[in-house]
């Protein structure tokens, strides 16, 4: 009888060693949008497989043992792509430094705390993150490896690890007793060498990019051999660099040295945007509504807010790559972080970028700038299937958005409130 059991436990392993193949999904699309020229295909049959999109056109066969999903009345695209975000991190209180939520939340709060945030963006129909800093010992990089484990459903996560910075990070005036307790969540960097060095111990803890601090930190910015260091040595890894700088000389400097993306760029004049256009280099503009900011204790939260709308008008008509970010690390009553995400479309609309240019910033741009091109970012043959969709056109009113209500990710059903009782 022993025996027995042990010769059962031996056929268990085996089968589970040989998962069966997975089903096959077939998705009647009424009207699949193409972002990146804004074209839609109507009646498409879209085949799935393997995570992966196999077929797609108007006359595919669909297999008789296919699960069929009826989205004839709907409109696909690509998930959303969200390149500017902190999933693990919550700014309590913005009156304070950053240094204060170290007091209150350890590791793994933060890590469950990005759980939590990226199941959320992912069921809103935001299937890929780029998550830039502000992660605690690499909280973000925890989180990403257990989507990718399969422990846990979420978007894909790229994530930055420690941000490297000039002496002190973001703080601001802490005790010397105190110590350099910032180092939780910032690589103290100065120098082309110690940025090298920094760059390299991020990507040993994981890191799938590198993040850079160069204005906004105190008396000095970063040069532009500094940033030269950065690129050269996260390029020869074949990792972007992310830059977060608001403008002037501390801009020219990113933007010779190299970097793939400004983040945030709020004071860039027009020469500026014109030199981020010559070379290639992508705004992740974090484009903040005002009301967001009003909620966050903002006093002159309405000029910064038209601050913003004013730098997004003249870097849309001017030509620079944009990409879709938000950089939400507060809570408005009522909502979620990916409601908050959705407000940032009325500011995209205030600075007058059409509905397929915004919808392009959400995937083919952020796509390019990520890096991850060839894998996700439309739904084409060969990408993984990374499909949403909503009842009404976003090419027509870009607030559609907000009523997304089929997810797929990885060739998963996340979400179906859309189909007509699947086959």
């Amino acid at each position: 009888m022993r025996r027995f059991g042990v010769l059962i436990t031996a056929l268990i392993a085996i089968l589970f060693a040989f998962p069966a193949c997975a089903q096959t999904l077939a998705i009647r699309a009424g009207n699949v949008i193409d972002p990146a020229t804004g074209k839609v295909a109507t009646n498409q049959i879209i085949l799935v497989k393997d995570q992966k999109i196999v077929e797609i056109g108007p006359s595919v066969s669909i297999p008789s043992d296919a699960q069929v999903i009826d989205l004839s009345n709907e409109w696909l695209m690509p998930g959303v792509m969200d390149t500017h975000t902190h999933v693990t991190f919550l700014e309590h209180d913005l009156q304070h430094t950053l240094e204060t939520n170290y007091l209150i939340e350890g590791k793994g709060t933060r890590v469950l705390f990005g759980l939590k945030t990226s199941q959320i963006l992912l069921n809103a129909g935001i299937t890929t993150v780029r998550d830039v800093g502000n992660e605690a010992e690499y909280a973000s990089v925890d989180v990403r490896n257990a989507i990718n484990r399969g422990w846990f459903t979420g978007p894909t996560i790229l994530t930055s690890g420690k941000i490297i910075a000039p002496f002190g990070g973001q703080g601001k005036h802490i005790p010397p007793e105190v110590g350099p307790v910032w180092r939780y969540e910032y690589i103290d960097a100065d120098g082309p060498e110690e940025i090298r060095k920094a760059v390299r111990e991020n990507i040993f803890y994981g890191a799938d990019l590198i993040k850079l601090v160069s204005d906004n930190t105190g008396a000095y910015y970063y040069s532009e051999e500094e940033i030269r260091a950065a690129t050269n040595e996260a390029h020869s890894a074949n990792r972007a660099v992310a830059v977060h700088v608001l403008g002037g000389q501390a801009a020219r400097n990113v933007i010779m040295g190299g970097a793939d993306s400004i983040e945030h760029g709020w004071n860039l004049d027009d020469d500026l945007l014109r030199l981020m256009k010559e070379k290639g280099v992508f705004l992740a503009g974090t484009d903040f509504p005002a009301i967001h900011l009003k909620a966050a204790g903002y006093h002159n939260a309405d000029k910064i807010g038209a601050n913003i709308i004013d730098r997004l008008t003249r870097a849309y008509k001017i030509g620079v790559k944009l990409t879709f970010s938000t950089d939400t690390v507060t809570e408005m009553p009522n909502e979620t972080r990916a409601d908050m995400a959705w407000d940032y479309l009325a500011v995209w609309r205030a600075a007058g970028v059409p509905p397929n240019e915004i919808l392009k910033a959400m995937t083919t741009n952020a796509a390019e700038l990520l890096r991850i091109q060839k894998e996700r970012g439309a739904i084409a043959t060969g990408l993984y299937a990374d499909i949403i969709a909503m009842p009404s056109s976003p090419l027509d009113d870009i607030e559609s958005m907000r009523k997304i209500n089929f997810v797929m990710k990885n060739g998963a059903v996340i979400r179906n409130d859309a189909s007509k009782n699947p086959k």
